[in-house]
């Protein structure tokens, strides 16, 4: 399975802005989506942006307009921008990978996991 490493999680006022990032290894699949996803107690996995191998982005409507994913090809590293964040963004946040089934990635069932990046929002 792919193995991914996250980071970049950490504690922010509202309004301000944190960048995720998640390195992948072991990727043998050339078409696989790269997915970011967050969950909190009490709530089910939520999924907040996808990447493909193309470059082809997917995003949730809650994440569509303050969250923006990239990827650096040559690192093997794909980018989770989040700015005007929210409390209620306070999460621990997922990096994500999966064969790409269907062409909305967000849609594809994620197989390989990362062990989470904290990220905390206060008012």
């Amino acid at each position: 399975q792919v193995q991914l490493v996250e980071s970049g999680g950490g504690s922010v006022q509202a309004g301000g802005s944190l960048r995720l990032s998640c390195t992948a290894s072991r990727v043998t699949d050339s078409n696989i989506c790269l997915g970011w996803f967050r969950q909190t107690p009490g709530k089910e996995r939520e999924g907040g942006a996808a990447i493909a191998t193309d470059g082809g982005t997917f995003y949730t409507d809650s994440a569509l307009g303050r969250f923006t994913i990239s990827q650096d090809n040559t690192k093997n590293t794909d980018y989770l921008q989040m700015n005007a964040l929210k409390p209620e963004d306070t999460a621990m946040y997922y990096c994500a990978a999966g064969a790409r089934t269907w062409r909305y990635c967000l849609s594809t069932e994620y197989t390989s996991w990362g062990q989470g990046t904290k990220v905390t929002v206060s008012s």
